[in-house]
C-alpha cells in the first residue's frame, strides 16, 4: 500500500523511454558479441606454439586473455615458466 502512494509523486517512465532503454542493451551486448577480430584465435594459437618452440611448459601454464582496457582491444600473454625452462 505504502508502496503504491509513493509511485504517485514519482513522474512515470513513457513506454517509448523503456523501449530505448531495452534497445540500448540489446545494441550494446551485440556490440560485444562482434567486436572480436577473426584473426584473434589463429594469432593465439601461433604465440603459443612459439613460446612452446622455446620453452617448456604444458598447455594449462599458458594464459591467453583477451578484454577491452580503456577502450581498446588488449591481449595479454602469462607464460608460467619452470626452472628448467629451457627445451633440450
Amino acid at each position: 500500500m505504502m508502496i503504491d502512494f509513493f509511485d504517485l509523486f514519482r513522474p512515470k517512465k513513457s513506454s517509448a523511454k523503456t523501449a530505448k532503454e531495452r534497445l540500448l542493451i540489446v545494441v550494446s551486448h551485440e556490440r560485444q558479441q562482434r567486436s572480436g577480430y577473426d584473426f584473434l584465435p589463429q594469432l593465439r594459437e601461433e604465440l603459443l606454439a612459439v613460446v612452446r618452440k622455446y620453452v617448456a611448459v604444458q598447455p594449462d601454464d599458458i594464459l591467453v586473455d583477451f578484454h577491452k582496457e580503456e577502450g581498446r582491444e588488449v591481449m595479454r600473454l602469462n607464460v608460467a615458466i619452470p626452472d628448467s625452462g629451457k627445451k633440450s
